[in-house]
């Protein structure tokens, strides 16, 4: 039988999915689709230069208790919470068990390192040191995961470039403003810069002749983000309670010592309960169950996470007040930091949790505490209480947030009045219903 002059063969199908296989192997990404991608070891390891980042930040700001010290905490906040984001958005695409991506990241842990020592002189002379380490981070990463999507997909980086381009943007206002020697230059340029890059998720990074994103350029493992930003938490209230067992540890005894160690810890754990009991459970689930988890990752994870660890740092602040004078009557920046910390908190919380919940309104209980707590804060400022008695009413509403929310939702503080026959249970049942029946004819 002769054979036909053009004896290409067709590739079977075998040879495809050898294809796909060593295209797997060559990929730096994660590829997860937005499925599961575990948090790595190297994750872990990443995560422990921003212990330290944090631990700089509230001992700057204990330094010196005035707006001014305040403001220029802020901005340093939110420059390594911006780099610790990214960084976690990155992880979520490349694959950090690679070899040329785990060296990344061990370079940005290294700069990391150098930003976070810079922290304690950021305003004098080592501003450019931490402006050129944060400018490094942010530019360095971006270009580099842009490198490894393009690579693995072409047109996949455009992204990425594109917010390698908004770093770009703002870095001469970073390192111009290290150059200014007057302190008020200095944190107005570095504003602006803050400006530029906490803009750019929202403006969905917009560049003249690339475009802009999209939601589906940001898929991500919504198990991976939540469980980063969980571990976040975790560092930030670890921090919080290194601080109170070193002060503990070197304190002189005194009355009160050991009523304030008690007192921390316990707002320190109702402030975990507060977070995870619910909030991280519900936004675990929402983000993974999200057609659009790019969208929640930027609202619910990037965003609202910023006060609720603002506020950890800033009372982890209080806790260090509060042991080392327990008994001295509160002044007004013990009581700033304290009400500030609490609504820092509550509010980041309470918008986290309307996100993940899906609900419209914020949580009633949040809102109740915040409310205690300006109340709370007229009586420090008023009646100036012990630093023990002010921060132990702390305590009790994050305690009595948190009791309230559990029942809510384990259970129902309505549903257990019912079982027990008590009659406010059957008015909230009559109002619960009421208000069901409204929406439901406001829907039809």
């Amino acid at each position: 039988m002769a054979t036909p002059p053009d004896d290409r063969r067709v590739p079977g199908i075998g040879a495809a999915i050898a294809a796909a296989e060593a295209r797997q192997r060559r990929s730096l990404l994660r590829n997860h689709g937005g499925g599961h991608a575990a948090v790595t070891e190297l994750e872990l390891f990443f995560d422990l230069v921003y212990v330290f980042a944090i631990t700089q930040l509230s001992h700057f700001l204990l330094g010196s208790l005035i707006p001014l010290r305040a403001l220029e905490t802020a901005i340093l906040f939110a420059a390594v919470w911006w780099a610790w984001m990214y960084t976690t958005w990155a992880t979520n695409w490349i694959d950090p068990d690679r070899a040329a991506n785990r060296l990344m990241l061990g370079a940005i842990m290294l700069l990391s390192l150098v930003m976070s020592a810079a922290i304690p002189t950021a305003f004098g002379s080592g501003g450019l040191i931490f402006a050129a380490a944060y400018v490094a981070i942010q530019v360095g990463r971006s270009l580099y995961v842009s490198w490894t999507m393009e690579r693995d997909r072409p047109g996949a980086g455009r992204n990425l470039l594109r917010i390698s381009l908004w770093f770009c943007a703002s870095a001469p206002l970073w390192i111009g403003g290290a150059f200014s020697e007057q302190e008020e230059n200095r944190i107005a340029l570095w504003l602006l810069a803050l400006l530029i890059d906490y803009s750019g998720p929202l403006a969905f990074f917009r560049v003249p002749g690339l475009g802009r994103s999209t939601t589906s350029d940001w898929i991500v493992s919504g198990s991976h983000m939540a469980e980063r930003c969980g571990l976040i938490i975790i560092i930030a209230l670890g921090e919080g309670l290194i601080l109170i067992g070193s002060t503990y540890a070197g304190a002189e005894p005194q009355p009160g010592l050991n009523l304030a160690l008690a007192n921390t810890f316990v707002g320190s754990f109702a402030m975990w309960w507060l977070y995870f009991d619910m909030g991280a459970r519900r936004g675990a689930h929402h983000i993974e169950n999200h057609d659009l988890p790019g969208l929640i990752a930027r609202q619910a994870f990037t965003y609202w996470h910023i006060p609720i660890v603002a506020g950890i740092i800033v009372l982890a602040v209080a806790d260090e007040l509060a042991m080392a004078h327990p008994l001295e009557p509160s002044h007004g920046e013990f009581v700033a930091v304290v009400v500030g910390g609490m609504l820092l908190f509550l509010g980041g919380l309470s918008g986290f949790k309307r996100i993940s919940s899906g609900s419209v309104t914020f949580p009633f209980s949040h809102g109740v505490g915040a409310a205690a707590t300006i109340v709370l804060g007229l009586w420090g400022w008023f009646g100036h209480p012990s630093s023990l008695a002010l921060f132990a009413g702390s305590t009790a509403i994050f305690a009595a947030a948190a009791t309230w929310e559990w029942g809510s939702f384990h259970g129902g503080w309505m549903e257990r009045m019912e079982r027990r026959g008590w009659k406010l249970g059957a008015i909230l049942r009559r109002q619960a219903d009421a208000r069901r029946t409204s929406r439901e004819s406001q829907q039809g």
